[in-house]
């Protein structure tokens, strides 16, 4: 479904002076430069605000809130189930919230649709488009839906989205990667200054996906607002600069991926001699947690490098230094101490309690 409006660079990837040029024109009136890709000091151009929602009597949203700068890349993370195409259909205002505020830029989308939808392009679950026509009919019909869409808003769309050689063959003709441009292209034909894509890498190839990335990262740098929601975690933590983590219709966290996974704790390897004293002396501290389910928490290469009395604790950075030194002081001879740290999937894991994503 698509509804149109009425540090990010990946090695491999060229962007020709087309597509740039093709870029530059997304913002004709208003354009934010690249320069400008630290969203810290940008726009607010989505405001949730402690939005719920209420299906008869079930609480499908629990008082959901965060905001999307303009530039920004923000990831919304959580599996199937959790909420994330019903908070989708409220922000675009498919379906209403119970309670809360929901604003693109600055226009509230219950009270004033018309005015907040101008700004969001989207594509919800999939692209909707026509197999019989070409693409560049495709364009045409959506065009004729929006004021101020003209034949050259449709070429920079083309050229943006690299569609140019193909643009004129049917669509039932184009892989699944081309259909998710051609959505992105019909999403960004009103000038958007927000974007949405739900699961926009569903169904891609290894090279789908990092052409997707390209494209996304491309609207970012021009200072678009790119809201990416996905089950994904590696792609997530790979693109977005924020991410908010949902499950169960609550979001549990919002914030940078290195800040959230540097706030929360490490996990720390220990190698020490002897072991039962030492790993006595971890279980009777207050500050570690002992992990057991090893496998589930830490990459097997790290596992198998570790060795057979490796012991693996959850623990703050700042007490791995404490520890140590007691440890000397009580004769335990710390052959080494190694700190990981978390991964989006592990933080994932451990907030969720180990909920699976699909």
């Amino acid at each position: 479904m698509s509804i149109q409006s009425a540090d990010k660079t990946e090695a491999g990837v060229t962007q020709d002076s087309t597509s740039t040029n093709a870029v530059s024109s997304l913002h004709s009136s208003n354009q934010v430069g690249s320069a400008d890709r630290d969203s810290s000091n940008n726009e607010i151009v989505l405001s949730v605000q402690h939005v719920k929602k209420r299906i008869k009597r079930k609480m499908i949203i629990h008082d959901v809130t965060f905001d999307v700068r303009a530039g920004e890349i923000f990831g919304f993370l959580g599996p199937n189930g959790a909420g994330k195409t019903t908070t989708i259909r409220m922000l675009v205002d498919l379906i209403k919230p119970t309670e809360g505020t929901i604003t693109v830029c600055g226009h509230n989308v219950n009270r004033d649709p018309e005015q907040a939808l101008r700004h969001i392009g989207s594509i919800v679950e999939n692209p909707e488009v026509y197999s019989y026509l070409t693409g560049w009919e495709n364009l045409e019909h959506f065009a004729r839906m929006q004021p101020g869409v003209d034949e050259q808003r449709i070429r920079e769309v083309v050229e943006l989205v690299r569609l140019d050689r193909r643009i004129h063959d049917k669509v039932s003709t184009y892989s699944l990667g081309m259909r998710q441009r051609l959505g992105i292209a019909q999403a960004l034909l009103g000038r958007p200054k927000l974007l949405i894509l739900d699961e926009p890498t569903n169904g891609l190839d290894p090279k789908g996906i990092k052409e997707m990335r390209a494209f996304i990262r491309l609207l970012a740098a021009e200072g678009m607002a790119v809201f990416v929601s996905s089950h994904l975690l590696s792609e997530i933590q790979l693109l977005c600069d924020r991410v908010a983590i949902i499950s169960r219709g609550k979001v549990l966290a919002v914030g940078g991926v290195q800040e959230l996974v540097e706030t929360h704790s490490h996990m720390a390897v220990w190698q020490l001699e002897p072991r039962d004293q030492g790993l006595a002396l971890l279980q009777n501290s207050p500050y570690v947690h002992i992990i057991t389910n090893v496998d589930e928490l830490i990459d097997d290469s790290i596992v198998a490098g570790s060795g057979v009395d490796a012991i693996f604790t959850e623990m703050d950075e700042e007490h791995i230094a404490k520890l140590v030194a007691h440890m000397t002081a009580s004769g335990i001879s710390v052959k080494g101490v190694t700190k990981i740290n978390p991964t989006l999937e592990q933080l994932f894991l451990k907030m969720t309690e180990g909920e699976i994503l699909e």
